[in-house]
């Protein structure tokens, strides 16, 4: 046996915003809230244990300091790279400077919070 990724958790300052930011990058819905003021996204019409992990927005923790020691990368699945960058823009996104050497075929954004993602340049098939 093996185990599979059901969700991944990231702490937010505002839950809210961050679930729709997530939500509109990924073609996701909200499939739950908690108590706590959690909030989990995932795909339409699969949710919790779906092919892909869930996202968890839950409020809490500090100020984050120095890099993520975990990023989430996502890749284009309707569009090519360049027409994905400017939908993730218009979203919200910003490009961040984590000591690239300019050669990169991906880009490293920054959600609205500030926690760092790669937009990288090959389509996936939609799921």
């Amino acid at each position: 046996m093996a185990c599979r990724i059901s969700e991944l958790v990231v702490d937010a300052a505002d839950p809210d915003r961050l679930a729709a930011f997530w939500s509109e990058v990924l073609g996701s819905v909200e499939i739950g809230r908690e108590a706590d003021v959690s909030i989990e996204i995932g795909p339409p019409d699969a949710g919790f244990g779906g092919p892909q992990p869930t996202l968890v927005l839950s409020a809490g923790g500090g100020p984050r300091t120095g890099k993520l020691r975990l990023h989430i990368d996502v890749n284009p699945t309707d569009r090519d790279q360049d027409a994905e960058l400017a939908r993730l823009l218009a979203l919200g996104a910003r490009p961040a400077d984590v000591g690239q050497t300019g050669t990169e075929t991906w880009h490293v954004l920054t959600d609205p919070e500030g926690n760092e993602f790669c937009l990288l340049r090959r389509r996936l098939p939609p799921l």
